[in-house]
């Protein structure tokens, strides 16, 4: 182990390594723990060694998020545009289920990193191919929204946006109070009507492979025949 540590510490400092071992300790130990002085530790730098090759935290993000990007399997030329774009979306998953910090650090960002926004070509052009106009396109990427990097936002889930962000221990869905039951009769009903695999979940609350699928092939099914009607949103 000594000799293997003293090799790490004598390979060259890049980017790429850089920003790969920025993802490991994220993946071990949550966004949160993510810091440069960690990470200098990590790799058996200095601090100021890592700055020659990201500027800040913020560019460390950026570049985070465009590695694991580089995960997501490619468009498969297909004739069936539902087909190619639900595989890739389904890749979307697979990897940020591998990296779960990454749904928070995407949101986080003011602006798209290179690698998201050719992921976005990549679909639109997809869907342009797969026979939908410009109008049809446009809106469909708001109503796929996150879903198509891989995650959908909770409805009334908070916890990642509290700042959850490491793993953590599956815990049991809290029992609705009886006077917001009493109340929101409804809600509660609903809230509590199915359970959801942890170890299919992405972030928290009910972003489950199930739920996920389920909605997104409601989404692109609906899309398909609104193609088919020649639907535009001036109608």
């Amino acid at each position: 182990m000594a000799e293997q540590a003293g090799t790490l510490r004598r390979t060259p400092l890049s980017r790429d390594r850089v920003l790969r071992a920025a993802v490991a300790l994220a993946d071990d130990a949550g966004i949160a723990s993510l810091s440069m002085r960690n990470l200098a530790q990590e790799l058996g730098v200095v601090p100021m060694a890592l700055y020659k090759h990201v500027a800040n935290k913020d560019e460390l993000l950026d570049g985070m998020i465009d590695v694991i990007v580089g995960e997501i399997d490619p468009l498969l030329p297909e004739t069936d545009w539902q087909r190619a774009v639900r595989r890739r979306i389904l890749s979307a998953r697979q990897v940020l289920r591998r990296h779960p910090w990454a749904p928070l650090a995407i949101e986080s960002r003011n602006m798209a990193t290179p690698a998201v926004l050719a992921y976005l070509d990549s679909m639109i052009g997809a869907l342009r191919a797969g026979g939908l106009s410009v109008d049809l396109t446009h809106h469909v990427m708001h109503a796929l929204g996150s879903r198509i990097l891989g995650f959908s936002q909770e409805l009334f889930d908070t916890s990642r946006r509290a700042g959850r962000s490491g793993p953590t221990d599956p815990e049991p869905p809290a029992p609705v109070p009886p006077e917001v039951a009493a109340r929101f009769p409804h809600v509660a009903e609903v809230a509590l009507a199915a359970a959801h695999e942890d170890a299919s979940v992405v972030g928290s609350g009910c972003d489950d492979q199930f739920e996920f699928e389920f909605a997104l092939d409601l989404l692109l099914d609906g899309i398909e025949r609104l193609r088919r009607q020649g639907w535009t949103s001036s109608r």
